[in-house]
């Protein structure tokens, strides 16, 4: 099972990562993910093992509250979802309060103990060496409420602290709390000097306060707690939008009369009645009515789309101009709204493969900082520095550090990029699709419903002798309605698509693998393919040049024949959709090797492939070997991308490194892509690779940011460069530097809500050309595939393996390793971190290296 919990008390990454360790070693938890960001914690587990309150209580233990998410209601708004916004505000609300207060106090405390030094006046009560006492203890006191506002930092921290997990509220507790203290520690010096008349001792302690240290880095640090707050609770404004959209209420037929009732009490089958600018509340089938329905939100498609009856609606969209009635199909989380509210959520919590570095990183950055600091503060006073000026560098040391910034870089990216990615119609199921979709370097699409439109239609119609245009096709189309293959209805539909009725058919006869005849009034009609053309006494030959140039455009020609004549010849076809060209144009423009997977012939596939520019084509491939196919690429070295629809297209996309179904696929091929794309448009697969390199490009930034800032400014605030050229970091600088290096990692990740796919002006792109190479299945069958592994000389490899911490790590760590194809006989070592196995040729020390990395285990190759 999968359970999200809302995690209360978090102020950096190592708080995540002690709430992740923690978790993950409880029995029966199968994985735990933190986002800080998002302050969810994801855990998969096994419900016969373990329950949420003992989950709750773990993570409570370690000094941290989690609140379990509540099932969704019918709406698909959980009272988690429904108090998420309001959380947030309660927590701008609380920072801002903080702040104020802070900054009431702080101000005058700044302005008492630095005015002086720049020659601005302060009271005369307060001002001169008899008065530098009351001067003390008048900053003490406006000290006081700033500490009191910024209690959680010193509760937090030293709980923290306590427990051997230390994060960035330690770091401030005890740099703030160093600084304080020391201030009452001059105080005391000061009423001693001033008892005995010491001067001299008075003028050496006069500089050395340092209340307004301890007031300014705590207001300085809750304003870029407040400002990282405003800025992350924009980035899940998409989802926010999406939970937005459901209506609270519906109106519904009841009997006689409409009813306008809660959207949790509409069932299935309910007739919904929907009138000019009202939302959808459910999803559903119209049977009455017709209007334009406005999807943007929902699908990235601009356009209001026209519906009529028998036409689906979904939850959320806005109806235009027209009313209508609809049953209710789908409700609740079955909706499609919820759905995508759910991935998204899904998606927002997760963790790219890239978070891992600041992942390892944090687990030991807290720890490491206060020994820099502790270092930092010993070798300035053995060096003979006065005790205030080590304390500053040690303090400066502490309030600098900021594993926060680190902690934001990828996941705030992550949940600004899925959250684009909605808008337009594209969803990430989680965030490793979204790192993995800009590093591919193959697409492989299937040709039916994902190229074509996936349903043939009447592309010629060719009359010959006296038949005009219309008869043929009414003779035709009448026969052809009692046909059940795709074909007919094809014709059929042309035909009530152009007005033409149908006429009564007798003698009707279908005749498998050649075609179909009977007799329309006192016409017998036969249709077909040349051999029973010509086995009805009709010689076709007059037209194989035309039937080859059909053939040849990948078209379907069927000959009508009456009697002995030859009257017609009718192309049927399964047309491109309207961008599939142009988004293969632009996906080559890109770099990207492009395949096509067919089950057609060679001729057809030659003539599809020549038409979108395709140039490897692979012809006569039964569904039960693209898995195969999208595993011999892989092998090659290859990141693929595979693009379908179908039923038959879920273990080629479960194959592929990533898997996109088309948003109008089978719900097994969603179930089985990495991403989703709302719209029947394959130029979506190139914004969403765009979006993919844009958001790892903004993580990249991210990270190289927090790195620089915390490798430049913690050597800086130990005082490095003060020995050759004087300088020195003031810890009220350094507590500045820290709050704003949260705030810009959170504002460049913002930056992506501006992002736009940038498609190649047509004219700009490489001409089309008809050199395709047509393969008939290169690969062979899924057997060739699987012996050529068999076949591969057995050897033995071993790996240390890192992060190992328990036997439930182990078990990971073997079901890895044992779902490589070609690995056998896997044995891990707990105690000596790590795992010795059987591996054939055709398995690499990457592929084992990788799989494992994936799984939160690096690992290296012991080479004996």
């Amino acid at each position: 099972m999968k359970k999200n919990f809302k995690i209360e008390g978090m102020s950096c990454t190592a708080c995540a990562a002690a709430i992740e360790r923690t978790v993950n070693k409880m029995d029966g938890v199968e994985d735990a993910v933190v986002n800080y960001a998002t302050e969810n914690l994801t855990v998969t587990y096994n419900d016969s093992s373990v329950q949420p309150p003992a989950i709750v209580s773990a993570i409570e233990k370690i000094g941290y509250g989690a609140v379990p998410e509540q099932e969704a209601s019918a709406s698909g708004k959980s009272t988690v979802r429904n108090t998420a916004g309001e959380n947030a505000q309660k927590q701008m609300k609380e920072l801002q309060t903080r702040l104020i207060i802070s900054l009431v106090f702080t101000i005058p405390l700044f302005y008492l103990s630095m005015g002086p030094m720049v020659g601005l006046p302060i009271p005369a009560f307060l001002d001169g060496d008899m008065n530098r006492l009351v001067n003390t203890i008048t900053q003490m006191l406006l000290t006081l409420p700033v500490v009191y506002m910024g209690a959680h930092f010193y509760k937090d921290g030293f709980k923290a602290l306590w427990k051997r997990i230390p994060n960035m509220d330690s770091l401030v507790a005890v740099g703030t709390s160093a600084s304080f203290l020391y201030g009452i520690y001059v105080l005391y010096q000061l009423a001693w000097g001033y008892s005995y008349g010491d001067m001299t001792m008075v003028h050496h302690f006069a500089h050395e306060i340092y209340f307004e240290g301890t007031a300014v880095i705590l207001t300085l640090i809750t304003l870029g707690k407040y400002m990282e707050a405003r800025a992350k609770g924009k980035t899940s404004q998409a989802i926010e939008k999406l939970i937005a959209l459901a209506p609270d209420t519906a109106l519904v037929e009841r009997g006689n009369s409409e009813v306008e009732i809660p959207i949790d009490d509409v069932r299935l089958g309910d007739t919904v009645v929907i009138k000019p600018g009202d939302r959808i509340p459910v999803d559903g089938e119209i049977i009455s009515g017709h209007s334009s329905v406005d999807e943007s939100l929902l699908t990235g498609e601009s356009i209001p789309v026209e519906k009529e009856t028998g036409d689906h609606v979904i939850c959320g969209s806005i109806n235009k101009t027209g009313a209508f009635k609809f049953r209710a199909t789908k409700i609740g989380d079955d909706t499609t709204l919820s759905k995508i509210i759910h991935l998204v959520e899904e998606a927002q919590s997760s963790k790219a493969p890239i978070a891992k570095i600041a992942d390892q990183i944090s687990r030991y950055f807290v720890p490491a900082v206060m020994g820099i600091a502790a270092l930092s503060f010993i070798v300035w006073l053995l060096l003979g520095y006065e005790f205030s000026f080590a304390l500053s560098m040690g303090i400066s040391v502490l309030v600098i550090s900021c594993p926060c910034a680190l902690g934001l870089a990828t996941p705030t990216a992550i949940m600004v990029g899925t959250g684009k990615g909605a808008e337009q119609g594209i969803l990430f199921k989680n965030g490793p699709a979204l790192e993995t979709l800009g590093k591919a370097d193959a697409v492989v699409f299937d040709k039916t419903g994902t190229i074509t439109i996936g349903k043939p239609s009447i592309t010629d119609i060719v009359p010959l002798g006296n038949t005009d245009e219309e008869t043929l096709l009414q003779l035709v189309a009448s026969i052809e309605a009692k046909s059940e293959h795709p074909l007919s209805e094809a014709i059929v539909e042309g035909a009530n698509g152009r007005g033409i009725a149908l006429r009564d058919v007798s003698d009707f006869n279908a005749i498998p693998g050649l075609g179909v005849e009977g007799t329309v009034d006192t016409r017998f009609i036969t249709i077909g393919n040349q051999k029973l053309m010509k086995g009805s006494g009709i010689d076709p030959s007059t037209q194989t040049e035309l039937y080859n140039t059909l053939s040849d455009a990948g078209k379907t020609p069927l000959f009508i024949g009456e009697g002995s004549e030859l009257i017609g010849i009718i192309a049927v076809a399964d047309t491109l959709k309207e961008n599939s060209a142009n988004a293969i144009a632009q996906l080559k423009a890109m770099g990207t090797q492009v395949y096509m997977l067919t089950g057609d012939n060679e001729r057809t596939a030659r003539a599809i492939g020549s038409k979108i520019n395709i140039d490897h084509v692979i012809a006569n491939v039964l569904p039960e070997e693209k898995a195969d196919l999208i595993k011999k690429l892989q092998t090659e070295g290859k990141q693929v991308i595979m693009v379908g629809d179908g039923i038959n297209d879920a273990p080629a996309l479960a194959q592929s490194d990533i898997g996109i179904a088309i948003g109008n696929g089978t719900d097994v091929a969603i179930e089985s892509a990495d991403v989703i794309l709302m719209q029947n448009d394959l130029l979506q697969i190139v914004a969403a690779i765009q979006l993919s390199k844009a958001t790892i490009r903004n993580i990249k930034q991210n990270l190289f940011w927090a790195f620089i800032y915390n490798t430049i400014g913690i050597p800086l605030a130990a005082g490095i460069l003060y020995l050759p050229f004087g300088l020195k970091l003031n810890p009220m600088f350094a507590a500045a530097a820290m709050s704003l290096s949260s705030v810009s990692v959170v504002l460049n990740a913002l930056s992506l809500k501006g992002f736009k796919p940038k498609f190649i002006p047509v004219n700009d792109l490489p001409s089309a050309h008809t050199d395709v190479t047509v393969v008939n299945n290169q690969f062979n069958t899924s057997d060739s595939v699987t012996e050529s592994q068999k076949e591969g000389t057995n050897m033995t490899k071993k790996l240390h393996v890192n992060d190992m911490s328990c036997k439930h790590c182990v078990k990971r760590v073997e079901d890895t390793l044992n779902a490589i194809d070609g690995v056998s006989n896997v044995q891990v070592s707990l105690e000596d971190a790590q795992a010795t196995m059987d591996v054939t040729d055709a398995v690499t020390d990457k592929m084992l290296c990788d799989a494992l990395d994936e799984a939160g285990y690096p690992a290296s190759v012991i080479t004996e």
